[in-house]
């Protein structure tokens, strides 16, 4: 494996925040990086699933189908239940997490994910597949992620709130809806496909949310649940 490749490719998926063109690209991508047994690598993980994820770009079944022996599948496993247990450590809520969650639905994997939630809530160093792994390297790596993909709304919200709204947008929007419109927020160039597209699904949407009315009769039929 060409490791200074696979740097270049996970650097589509969060190392630094780009965009990954393909989701093979991006499947594969983390099933080299799982294969990789980079401790480093691996710490950034969470970053990757989460950037991924988010993008509408991972597909478990996929990457497992990358992994040949039947112990990379098993830190395949492993890798995301620890990246699992940070999000809910660090108060943050994925559309896609719950889902994601549900395929880990056995005593041996349960088991495990509570262990690393007892280690990550108390910064202490974890253990996967015999080897140490840092609390606060994950965590650290995990927030730089974050400052550089919501800077420019940190001086609004914190992360746990841009994750809220984050949340909520795919709850009415697709992933490529819910990216087009951050792009938008956020001022960045689209192309001419995007515009139209955003213009076409995204705006109409946009239209119906910033509805004071729609918002005030939400808010009154959410009362009476």
């Amino acid at each position: 494996m060409d490791k200074k490749n696979l740097l270049k490719r996970l650097a589509s998926l969060g190392f630094p925040l780009l965009e990954a063109e393909k989701d093979e690209e991006a499947n594969s991508a983390l099933a080299d990086l799982v294969e990789s047994g980079d401790l480093r690598l691996w710490e950034g993980f969470p970053v990757v699933l989460a950037n991924s994820a988010d993008r509408g770009l991972f597909d478990y079944d996929q990457v497992q189908g990358h992994l040949k022996s039947r112990p990379a599948k098993l830190n395949l496993g492993l890798l995301v239940v620890f990246s699992l247990a940070l999000y809910k450590t660090l108060g943050l809520k994925f559309a896609w997490a719950d889902k994601l969650f549900t395929l880990f639905d056995n005593k041996k994997m349960r088991q495990q994910y509570e262990k690393f939630l007892a280690a990550l809530k108390n910064n202490q160093d974890f253990v996967v597949q015999g080897s140490f792994m840092s609390s606060q390297r994950v965590k650290a790596a995990f927030d730089n992620y974050f400052k550089q993909a919501q800077a420019h709304l940190d001086d609004l919200l914190s992360v746990k709130e841009v994750m809220g709204v984050e949340y909520s947008l795919s709850q009415v929007f697709s992933p490529k809806q819910k990216e087009l419109f951050l792009k938008k927020l956020r001022n960045e160039k689209l192309t001419k496909t995007e515009k139209e597209y955003f213009s076409r699904a995204v705006k109409k949407r946009v239209l119906a949310l910033a509805n004071p009315e729609l918002h005030r009769l939400s808010q009154k039929l959410l009362q009476s649940l």
